[in-house]
């Protein structure tokens, strides 16, 4: 550890380190407490305050906040805490016979002090639900959240230091430099939740401790809506989908990819949904948010220029207002691939819509991309949604909805190659900050022993009848 105390974080993290070996060895029923403490914080103590900081990071509506981000997190912590005790027992597993004599078995223990990098997007639910993964599996954690939510990181390094001591758990506020810093000690884990271009330097960062990681990335994340599909009630699950939290969402569908033969029909349906959710002027709905920062605001209003440069139409919205962060729920068609809105992630609420003629060029379509953390289907044709399934690549998959997957705690969430690297979520987020550790026990004579050295012709034979029979 010489080498790191010039780093303004080594006091904070070498007290962590010198208490992971304690938290490691906490039994169920501390880990437990610590959930439940978590849980009461969230729950009751700080509820009006996380609504309040949502509203004034994100323009988060209160409905939008309980649903996809207190709810998130408390039924997180109740799926693990009926979980829990099963999974610290021991995973007893079979021992062949050419081990006679012994038994086997492996069990999940903590990896030790990791880092978790959470985005802003929704800050609590992607802060809180690597952290409730890392206590139960008996870990120590520093939080470094996302800069561009003020009001919540404060407030949720206030929930820390009520609910932890700063040996087990601390979160440490600030900008990019926080990150480059924290990144720079021996962590045991990493877990970043962020753009795949950041993911890579954070990966690279981890590589030079061989720290393991867990990567939860974004990526375009198609949306495949065949002839046969109910086009209305398509309509309806994607657009709020789409202009849910403003469109700033991972698994967000990023675009349409829709038969040439209906999508007229698709563009009428999604007026009258944007319709019914937001009302004729979504500037003034209580039902819809706002963009997190200016810079992501120019950022939209770039790719929303560049596709009208190109030859986008505009069909729906369009709207935008600098000074209150406001883009209109916006669907744009005629959009070709040289446009900004098809070769970058857009996180936010413009929906693309791209035609396609045979279902075969839509498979070849989403697989000239990049893999995404999501891919959705909206079809009654159970040989389409197989061959979709069978010839694409996913994170996860939603068949007639879209972005439901992520609050089902028994499914993996997580993405493939360049959207994410790992899963998360119920067994597998304890499993992600756990290490399998295998034991073999050895009871009585084990025939192994007949092959030690010096070897000889009968062992040699010996060898040769084991590879036969065992």
């Amino acid at each position: 550890m010489k080498d790191f105390k010039e780093n303004p974080y080594y006091d904070l993290f070498s007290k962590q380190e010198s208490n992971k070996y304690n938290i490691g060895k906490s039994n169920y029923k501390e880990r437990i407490k610590k959930l439940n403490a978590l849980q009461i914080a969230i729950e009751k103590t700080f509820r009006k305050d996380i609504q309040e900081a949502l509203f004034k990071d994100l323009g988060k509506p209160r409905v939008e906040s309980e649903m996809t981000e207190i709810y998130q997190i408390v039924s997180d912590i109740k799926y693990v805490k009926k979980h829990l005790r099963l999974w610290m027992r021991k995973q007893r597993v079979s021992t062949p016979l050419s081990m006679l004599g012994a038994s086997s078995y492996f069990i999940y223990e903590s990896k030790g002090v990791c880092l978790i990098i959470s985005p802003w997007n929704f800050p609590f639910n992607l802060t809180f639900g690597p952290l409730i993964s890392a206590i139960a599996a008996g870990n120590t954690a520093i939080i470094k959240p996302s800069e561009m939510t003020p009001y919540s990181s404060a407030l949720m390094k206030s929930i820390i230091e009520t609910v932890f001591n700063d040996d087990e758990v601390a979160l440490i506020e600030g900008e990019v430099e926080v990150s480059t810093a924290l990144l720079e000690l021996p962590f045991n884990h990493v877990f970043f939740t962020g753009s795949p271009q950041v993911g890579k330097i954070v990966m690279k960062a981890a590589a030079k401790h061989l720290a393991s990681v867990t990567l939860e990335l974004g990526g375009k994340s198609p949306t495949l809506v065949d002839s046969t599909a109910n086009i209305d009630l398509a309509a309806k699950k994607i657009v709020w989908g789409k202009f849910l939290n403003c469109g700033q969402i991972c698994v967000s569908p990023d675009y349409v990819l829709i038969d040439e033969t209906v999508k007229s029909q698709f563009i009428e349906a999604c007026k009258k949904w944007i319709a019914k959710y937001y009302g004729n002027h979504p500037a003034s709905s209580h039902s819809y948010g706002r963009i997190v920062t200016n810079k992501h605001f120019k950022r939209l209003r770039a790719h929303l220029d560049n596709a009208n440069q190109h030859g986008a139409v505009t069909e729906i919205g369009g709207i935008s207002e600098s000074q209150s962060r406001y883009i209109a729920p916006t669907v744009l068609s005629n959009v070709t691939d040289e446009t900004s809105v098809m070769q970058e992630e857009i996180f936010g609420p413009l929906l693309p819509i791209v035609t396609y003629s045979s279902f075969e060029d839509a498979i070849t379509y989403i697989n000239s991309k990049e893999r995404p953390l999501a891919l959705y289907i909206y079809s009654k044709s159970k040989t389409n949604i197989d061959r979709i399934i069978k010839n694409t690549r996913a994170g996860g998959t939603c068949i007639n909805n879209n972005i439901i997957h992520y609050a089902n705690h028994n499914l993996p969430f997580g993405g493939v190659n360049n959207s994410g690297i790992g899963k998360s979520h119920g067994f597998y987020g304890f499993k992600a900050f756990s290490n399998e550790r295998a034991v073999v026990r050895q009871h009585t004579f084990g025939i192994t022993e007949l092959l030690f050295p010096p070897y000889n012709k009968s062992k040699e034979n010996m060898a040769k009848w084991t590879i036969k029979w065992f």
